[in-house]
């Protein structure tokens, strides 16, 4: 049925001053509607989900990899949980100590470079082939080419000859990692290496199905259709059972996983719903089980009225301005100093973003045992001075330029903040570029942009997950900065045997970057989330990992303070 008729008679009886007053919340009931119909002939409610032990969670953005070693992004990650597990896996209580994965016990040596870990034998792939230690040893040195594109591979440099062999120096054979034998794994380090349990949660250290990628394809080309929905195998919890694309992703329970008995729940869906003030609308529908965020005018409304609901909790994460350092006055340290210190990063927690967040001085956030860095806080003679030592006083004859953000509204709404504080304290001018966000992610690799609003979730909670991702030529780098004095610090606190003296290295470290400032830190994270009273097991985690394998849905939900709202079918 045509809605032309209705809907011009309706237009017709308001005012224009009426129409842009709710223009606004037309177009947001109309993109929710949108999205409602958008789960196709498969919908399903929160209450529905939780009799079934569906968990239905939003993470914001589409996945744009399934390939686990080409992840990077947090959506990836948390899908990531679900489909695969490594060696070891994150304590169900918290999030700075491991329990067994593949692995069902380990030891090391007296100074902790050198690993050896017991594969348990009923461990298999979600198709049924039987798991072993030769399939750890293949996918590390899968990581570890240069063509894949990982843009993790350094995370592995971690092992004996792992950057020698990313570098094509030495051969495959060399690399320190030995199965010798289908269920025991010999792992030697570059040196002491206490945490590298913590290190080995991470996916860069899990393993891939080599039987799989070797079918269909050459196991590097990005073509290779290994990952499709029909052909995706992994070693975790879960197992693919639909994607649809700028839907969803849904996985149902891996029945030959080695611990399906203890899994609770039968599936997880994950929704890629950008706007935070659509996935609110859906969650207050009893649409959702957990949002991935919360539109920050609400905030402090759910805080105060809806604590049962509303979680926010302490996020290990840094938000910052990344830089391209190749680009014009951005290839002057002055500059990009001057930049960070003419923000009023208090003002941004308290005005606009309001949910608890610290100010950022430097990269690294508080971290039990570590010296943070202060370096910079709102210092408007200094800021000035910087840009008139580089050629701009006042801003006089400085370039515009624009700040890429993804299709956030966390993001521009903050961003707008910034583009008024520069405008203001320094007389410079600021655009702001929104793009989808994996062309957003693109757009920095391939350093199409000048500054870029981003953010950095711990891997593993130590200093070094905040410092690596600097060095020169990392995956994660993307700002054209280099330093040989910072990239030979953090080679030193790889060999370094002293707990004490290797965080003193990564300090020195993170001084420099500080001091060359590729990057603008503003704040350090928290997460606001909305939690359905249906939900189990939702723990406070430092790092925001969800071990799905451990979750689980109550069914009726026991009441809340939204009731009313959440309970609908």
């Amino acid at each position: 049925m045509s809605l032309q008729g209705p809907a011009v008679a309706l237009l017709r009886s308001f005012s224009m001053t009426k129409l842009r007053t709710l223009l606004p919340r037309l177009c947001l009931l109309l993109l929710t509607g949108a999205l409602l119909a958008s789960c196709g002939g498969d919908p399903i409610s929160a209450r529905e989900g939780a009799e079934k032990k569906i968990f239905l969670v939003n993470l914001a953005t589409e996945a744009r990899y399934l390939d686990l070693q080409r992840c990077n992004s947090v959506t990836e990650h948390h899908i990531m949980l679900s489909l695969y597990q490594g060696l070891v896996c994150e304590n169900r209580n918290t999030d700075t100590d491991v329990e067994p994965g593949m692995a069902e016990s380990w030891e090391a040596n007296a100074d902790k470079s050198v690993w050896t870990f017991h594969i348990r034998k009923d461990a298999k792939w979600s198709d049924g082939v039987p798991f072993t230690a030769h399939d750890f040893v293949w996918s590390w040195r899968r990581m570890l080419r240069k063509e894949l594109g990982a843009q993790y591979s350094e995370m592995l440099f971690m092992l004996k000859n792992g950057k020698e062999l990313y570098d094509g120096k030495v051969k495959e054979e060399e690399l320190g990692v030995r199965a010798v034998d289908d269920y025991t794994l010999d792992v030697t380090l570059v040196g002491p290496t206490p945490y590298f349990l913590l290190l080995a949660c991470h996916t860069s250290w899990w393993p891939v199905p080599r039987h799989v990628i070797e079918k269909y394809g050459a196991i590097c080309d990005v073509m290779n259709p290994w990952t499709d929905e029909d052909k995706l195998v992994g070693n975790g919890p879960f197992k693919m059972k639909k994607y649809l694309f700028r839907q969803y992703i849904q996985v149902e329970r891996n029945p030959v996983y080695w611990d399906a008995a203890n899994v609770k729940l039968d599936g997880v869906r994950f929704y890629s719903i950008e706007s935070a003030d659509v996935e609110e609308r859906l969650f207050r529908r009893g649409q959702l089980h957990a949002t991935y965020s919360t539109p920050l005018s609400k905030i402090p409304d759910y805080l105060k009225n809806h604590p049962d609901v509303a979680r926010n909790y302490v996020n290990c994460a840094s938000w910052y301005f990344r830089i391209n350092t190749t680009r014009g006055a951005l290839k002057d340290a002055r500059v990009r100093r001057a930049l960070a210190f003419a923000l009023d990063r208090s003002s941004i927690i308290d005005n606009v973003l309001r949910a608890r967040q610290l100010p950022a001085g430097g990269m690294v956030p508080p971290m039990k045992g570590y010296t943070q860095v202060k370096e910079f806080s709102l210092n408007l003679p200094e800021a000035k001075r910087l840009l008139a030592e580089a050629g701009f006083p006042d801003g006089k004859g400085f370039p515009q330029f624009n700040i890429l953000i993804s299709k956030n509204e966390t993001a521009r709404q903050l961003s707008e903040a910034v583009q008024a504080m520069w405008q203001k304290n320094l007389g410079i001018s600021v655009g702001v570029s929104q793009q989808d966000f994996t062309v957003y992610l693109t757009s920095q690799q391939n350093l199409d942009y000048d500054l870029s609003w981003a953010g950095w979730n711990a891997d593993y909670y130590d200093p070094a997950t905040f410092i690596d991702m600097w060095m020169t030529d990392g995956g994660n780098n993307n700002t054209g900065w280099s330093n040989k004095e910072f990239d030979q610090l953090l080679a030193d606190a790889r060999q370094c045997a002293d707990a004490a003296k290797r965080l003193g290295i990564l300090t020195e470290a993170e001084k420099i970057l500080m001091r060359e400032a590729p990057v603008l830190p503003v704040y350090f994270g928290t997460r606001t989330r909305l939690i359905h009273p249906a939900v189990k097991e939702w723990q406070v985690r430092l790092m925001d990992n969800r071990l799905w394998q451990f979750m689980d849905l109550q069914h009726p939900a026991p009441p809340s303070s939204m009731d009313a709202d959440l309970n609908r079918n």
